[in-house]
């Protein structure tokens, strides 16, 4: 009759065997935590190495993603400053003298106003009132679309008239930089607005 064999559990060899780190197959399964940072940071050298060596990619791959994260982070600022520049003006706080707001473009003598802003060489007054002279002409003739809840920016992009759409942004750029950007107006602050203002006229002029 053969002889069956019997297994013997050795609770004490079982037991040495788990304090050790070499058995510890239960540690393999468990996930380790991911860090997406780390894991892009990675992807990022890979593919330096990929492109260059990988004594640059190890030693400068830091370096050239904190670079191309600022060049991205610069255009987006350019590209928001490009659609909406008055984003980055300080408001200038008015001063009692200022009783105009910009939606007031209909009921007011601008002649007027702007004639007795340099009588007093308050060019500041002078022009904001010539910028807002030529907003009625240009809804006048129908080359913007006036409304209260637009902005400097919005009307730029809406000006139908190209032969004179670069004098336009630049009267424009004056008007938010003295407006919203603590720039100081000056007489010739003024006169460069009024020489761009006299372009638009004539350039409206000449389609009759």
């Amino acid at each position: 009759m053969l002889k069956t064999d019997t297994l013997f559990y050795d609770a004490d060899k079982i037991a040495q065997y788990q304090s050790e780190s070499q058995y510890d197959y239960n540690s393999q399964l468990v996930q380790r935590n991911v860090n997406l940072i780390d894991m892009f940071k990675e992807w990022f050298r890979n593919l330096l190495r990929q492109i260059f060596n990988s004594d640059i990619a190890d030693k400068y791959s830091d370096i050239i993603l904190i670079v191309l994260i600022l060049v991205v982070i610069l255009l987006l600022v350019f590209l928001v400053y490009k659609k909406r520049p008055e984003l980055f003006y300080r408001a200038k706080k008015l001063s009692s003298s200022d009783v105009l707001e910009e939606e007031t473009i209909y009921g007011v003598d601008f002649s007027k106003e702007i004639a007795l802003a340099l009588g007093k060489k308050d060019f500041y007054m002078a022009v904001r009132m010539a910028y807002l002279q030529t907003l009625k002409y240009l809804s006048d003739h129908h080359h913007i679309d006036w409304q209260t809840y637009k902005t400097p920016t919005e009307y730029l992009y809406e000006m139908n008239r190209k032969e004179v759409k670069e004098e336009f942004k630049g009267l424009t750029n004056c008007f938010l930089l003295v407006r919203y950007g603590n720039f100081e107006a000056t007489e010739e602050t003024y006169m460069a607005v009024k020489n761009l203002q006299q372009v638009i006229l004539k350039g409206g002029n000449s389609e009759g």
